[in-house]
């Protein structure tokens, strides 16, 4: 088998779908007016940026003025956690998080502890989860908010985030989501789900990077993160970014329709890790059953992750060792380290996420060059050796 090209990285980045470029493309060609002009350009836009949160709306199970566009998800977690921190504090200053949040969660968490806020970090089983009883256990009578990831970017782990939300409600707690990587990958309905605020990212589900979205249920107290001229209800200043907002739409959309092929996608991912964990002194991290259809992380003991991707990447195959916002650390990361790996297995770890675009010959192409990989790797390392 001659080298291809496969893109098994979607976790940190998708391509667009040619779809959603062709949805955007009137809002920069010829749509292009103001959403907050009163004329008649102005007017267009306004129309058509009403519409797309409709749609947006409709599809996540909420009404419109729910539904407050970003930059990104890194910008949604802020404005959830800062607004329900600061329009809360006079309750209490304590906030409950995990210990695999994203950096986004994380740095902001610990931003605010810098300002007073007490937060504490829970720890996760080795399946990379944490149950409604361990976060009933840390609420005490000062707790504001409970913020616990949908799915986890490294590992692919699925939270039990209904039952989270159910347990903050009985004590009055707020519950926020960052849902970034579970949004078009399996079903949400924000409603069933019962979570006061939800974020995602167009980036994931093949949109353009630029473009987010936070879901604040009504009635919910939060200070804005963005001050400016009123858009979004007064939420978020700035004019609304309206062709990234109908690729956002539009990308859902799709994500919706095709969420039955994410069957599919967890054979192939379930193919990868069998074969894969043939190898000795080889594991997989996160949950076998709870986890996002297209996640496979691997870890592979005596090699680094980082010689594995090079190795990879010049066999055509584009693949990650975790979280692409940090991928220029040398550390190893925080996650694999909360579910119990030692470092140097941590190290040696590699995260292959698969979409609707992969196909059964891709996996049998990244089986054989990454089983060739490891396999090369180990021959030169000296700790296989001993």
């Amino acid at each position: 088998m001659g080298k291809r090209f496969v893109y098994a990285d979607n976790a940190a980045t998708t391509a667009p779908y040619p779809e959603v470029i062709d949805e955007m493309m009137p809002y920069l060609r010829e749509k292009w007016g103001n959403p907050s002009s009163i004329h008649g350009k102005g007017e267009e836009a306004k129309a058509a940026l009403a519409a797309y949160r409709e749609k947006v709306a409709s599809l996540l199970g909420c009404e419109a003025g729910e539904i407050v566009f970003t930059s990104c998800g890194t910008e949604a977690d802020n404005h959830a956690i800062r607004g329900a921190a600061y329009a809360n504090a006079a309750k209490g200053k304590h906030i409950i998080t995990t210990k695999v949040e994203h950096p986004a969660v994380l740095n902001t968490c610990k931003a605010l502890e810098k300002e007073g806020f007490r937060v504490t970090y829970l720890d996760v089983d080795g399946e990379g989860r944490v149950s409604a009883e361990d976060v009933e256990r840390a609420i005490c009578e000062d707790t504001v908010l409970v913020s616990v990831m949908y799915a986890n970017n490294e590992i692919g782990t699925i939270m039990p985030v209904r039952e989270i939300a159910a347990v903050c409600h009985a004590h009055g707690v707020l519950c926020m989501t960052d849902a970034v990587q579970a949004v078009g990958a399996v079903p949400i309905n924000v409603r069933e789900l019962g979570v006061d605020m939800l974020t995602a990212s167009g980036h994931k589900i093949h949109a353009p990077k630029g473009i987010g979205l936070l879901y604040i249920e009504k009635g919910t107290r939060i200070k804005n993160l963005i001050e400016g001229g009123g858009q979004e209800r007064g939420r978020r200043g700035g004019t609304e970014n309206l062709p990234y907002i109908a690729a956002f739409a539009k990308a859902l959309e799709i994500a919706v329709e095709k969420l039955p092929d994410m069957a599919r996608v967890a054979k192939m991912r379930d193919r990868l890790i069998a074969e894969l964990t043939k190898l000795p002194r080889t594991r997989v991290n996160g949950s076998l059953t709870h986890r996002l259809p297209g996640n496979a992380n691997i870890s592979f003991e005596c090699i680094e992750g980082e010689s594995i991707l090079l190795l990879m990447d010049m066999a055509g195959i584009c693949c990650s060792t975790g979280s692409a916002c940090s991928s220029n650390s040398l550390d190893p990361s925080h996650v694999l380290l909360a579910i119990g790996l030692p470092h140097e297995v941590a190290h040696g770890s590699v995260r292959i996420t698969l979409a609707h675009e992969n196909t059964e010959e891709d996996v049998d192409y990244i089986i054989e060059k990454l089983t060739e990989t490891v396999e090369r790797l180990r021959k030169m390392s000296p700790l296989w050796k001993e």
